[in-house]
């Protein structure tokens, strides 16, 4: 059986966008789709579990990791650093599965240098109130870090055009839908088909076609 080496995406918005929500819906679609998910030395919040939703770790275990190499890309924001396994992706994707990133728009940028042809989304919300209001409604920060966030969320934002589709979060079932249809076109690309399609396309060019 041929193994079609899986396709790398980047999806990224700013904080409050609905990213997470939109991924682990998506991941819940597709047995061939998975999250990779990232090292960080941001503190462990309600709810989280190391290892599922982050890799958490202190501040000197992640700059050796750095210094050693081990890091497709990392960024520090909002005083906190963040690091995509290089080992990890790289396997995954030789097994054929398809891996996305959850990474900003700075790992973005060293991603695309390292793996050109990494798929790569934007997440916007509809509006900075709608924005304001759903990182009030989960009642993890104070003012101050929300209107940080909302100061981060305009610089996220400016670099928009550097990805390859743009998705608007202004309804959930609709930006799913748009997301979902984006990895479905990726997956019907000529290269990923003919390697899965060799035996189909080798008998229908050397086939006799059949006479009345």
């Amino acid at each position: 059986m041929t193994i079609i080496k899986g396709t790398l995406y980047i999806v990224s918005a700013p904080s409050g966008a609905g990213k997470t929500s939109l991924l682990a819906k998506l991941l819940e679609q597709s047995s061939t789709l998975c999250l990779s998910i990232s090292h960080t030395t941001r503190p462990i919040r309600p709810g989280e579990t190391d290892g599922v939703n982050y890799h958490f770790t202190d501040r000197g275990s992640f700059v050796r990791l750095v210094e050693q190499g081990r890091f497709l890309e990392h960024a520090e924001v909002f005083g906190n650093l963040y690091g995509t396994s290089a080992d990890w992706v790289s396997m995954t994707l030789k097994s054929g599965m398809d891996v996305i990133l959850e990474i900003d728009w700075q790992g973005a940028q060293q991603i695309r240098r390292l793996v050109p042809e990494t798929v790569s989304i934007f997440i916007l919300p509809p509006s900075l109130p709608v924005l304001a209001e759903r990182l009030r409604a989960r009642g993890q920060d104070g003012e101050q870090v929300i209107a940080q966030r909302l100061a981060g969320a305009r610089d996220e934002i400016s670099h928009y055009g550097e990805y390859d589709y743009l998705v608007v979060n202004d309804d959930f079932e609709r930006a799913l839908a748009d997301m979902a249809a984006i990895i479905r076109a990726e997956r019907q690309r000529t290269p990923r088909q003919e390697n899965g399609r060799i035996a189909l396309i080798s008998d229908l060019l050397s086939g006799v076609a059949p006479t009345q």
